[in-house]
């Protein structure tokens, strides 16, 4: 860990004491404090050091946000140039340089079908607030109500964004989450939805679209738009097919229906490519991005084809959609990943980790299914004495998945749970983890996964 600059001492008592009081006053809606029960008070790249005095591997990287780890001298140096120029850190939708110099840099990624006229708005920082911004714009630029959606999607936690996602529990309670969405099938080879899984599975879902889209008597109405994400993350890291990818945008492309791809958590390097979508060769109409394009601090965008841009002023808006903080951050991050060639890096580490994950598969029978893309990447557990599916495939075991996380804590790796009943166990490693790293993580990980199924019996 770097000593540039000192910092005051937390001993682990008072860690304890300021997780008692968070525990005392927090919403019982928190999610990563309740089994994190660690007080972070120093990192650097992808070590994280605890008021406990121990060191973790941090594979969770901010659900994706941290592209370049904690404290990475790029984005502390762009912070620190303008604190020290005085410049304003707040600037509601105003012009400034960091503003520009970001949509620059932001526009220099884009697949050039798509930079070519396109238009950018500024959201409130979270991902979530960009995929609002993205629903309304479809609905304003169309005339249109109705949205099409995708079982196993996350898309956050505000209203429109909840109504388009997958998770039952979290809108069960909420009026009207779940309104004038039409639910359609993501491919998902492990647990096909329609009991065929492989080839024959993917070409079931796109042909499924198609012909209800296309059937006068289907019961749905064309909607707004259609919204997907290339890699569904929260759901278990599922990577859609690129033929099925492919398929989706030209359906949507043949009944005039903009397509949204959420690349919030894939954007930027995280799956080989600068955009999880260019696996496949598809340009959305529009694209969501948050989390790894601020550096580090919070900033969300949706980028859109100019035939959309039907909105009057006002019509969408954030106060915090000026955080020039983060401009500067984010174009010093999307600088280094691009030179530094990150995203290509995340392609072949990512590609050797999987490989190494697969030989756990055959290790061990709890390991129902590895997949990924670059380094995004998971593993369901599951329970290798339940009853299979017609495809195999058998019942997911949560139990275990929580059981190898907090394994994987005490062994100091800190990774996350996701897919269909929390049973994938998640790892998002920062893209400029060094081999060396790698290497640890998956001998933490295969540690944690031995312990806990020798437990287990």
């Amino acid at each position: 860990m770097s000593s540039a600059e000192p910092v005051p001492a937390v001993t682990e008592s008072e860690g304890q004491g300021i997780l008692r009081r968070l525990d005392a006053r927090e919403s019982s809606a928190r999610t990563y404090a309740r089994h994190l029960r660690i007080v972070p008070v120093r990192a650097e790249g992808m070590t994280v050091e605890g008021a406990d005095g121990r060191t973790y591997l941090d594979c969770l990287s901010g659900a994706g946000t941290l592209a370049l780890g904690h404290n990475h001298p790029v984005a502390v140096e762009a912070m620190r140039k303008v604190i020290d120029s005085g410049r304003p850190l707040h600037t509601l939708d105003v012009a400034t340089p960091e503003k520009d110099a970001f949509a620059e840099a932001l526009f220099a990624t884009l697949p050039a079908e798509l930079a070519r006229g396109a238009r950018v708005q500024f959201c409130s920082p979270a991902g979530t607030d960009a995929v609002e911004a993205a629903l309304k714009l479809a609905q304003s630029a169309t005339g249109r109500h109705g949205l099409a959606a995708f079982t196993g999607a996350y898309h956050g936690m505000t209203s429109g964004a909840l109504a388009v996602s997958g998770g039952v529990a979290a809108k069960a309670r909420v009026a009207g989450s779940g309104a004038d969405v039409t639910r359609l099938p993501y491919p998902y080879a492990y647990r096909c939805p329609f009991g065929l899984g492989g080839e024959l599975g993917e070409r079931t879902a796109a042909e499924y679209v198609r012909r209800l889209l296309a059937d006068p008597n289907g019961g749905v109405v064309p909607p707004a738009a259609m919204i997907l994400e290339p890699v569904q993350g929260e759901g278990g890291v599922v990577p859609a097919p690129a033929g099925w990818l492919r398929a989706m945008r030209d359906v949507t492309r043949r009944h005039g229906i903009p397509l949204i791809a959420d690349e919030v958590q894939t954007g930027m390097g995280r799956t080989g490519t600068l955009w999880a979508s260019e696996h496949a060769g598809v340009v959305p109409d529009v694209l969501v991005a948050s989390k790894a394009i601020g550096g580090g601090l919070p900033l969300a965008v949706v980028v859109y084809r100019e035939e959309l841009d039907v909105w009057e002023p006002g019509a969408h808006a954030g106060t915090f959609r000026g955080t020039t903080l983060a401009m500067a951050t984010g174009t010093a991050t999307l600088d280094f990943i691009t030179r530094n060639r990150l995203a290509e890096r995340a392609a072949s580490l990512g590609a050797r980790m999987l490989a190494r994950l697969e030989e756990l598969q055959a290790r061990f029978p709890c390991v129902g299914d590895v997949r990924g893309r670059g380094l995004m990447l998971g593993v369901e557990l599951v329970d290798p004495e339940g009853e299979p599916d017609p495809l195999g495939s058998l019942p997911a075991d949560p139990g275990l998945a929580r059981a190898v996380r907090a394994a994987c804590l005490d062994r100091g790796l800190i990774v996350e749970l996701g897919g269909r009943h929390d049973g994938v166990v998640r790892l998002l490693p920062p893209l400029i983890i060094s081999d060396e790293e790698a290497a640890s993580v998956l001998e933490r990980f295969t540690d944690a996964l031995e312990a806990s199924t020798r437990a287990a019996h």
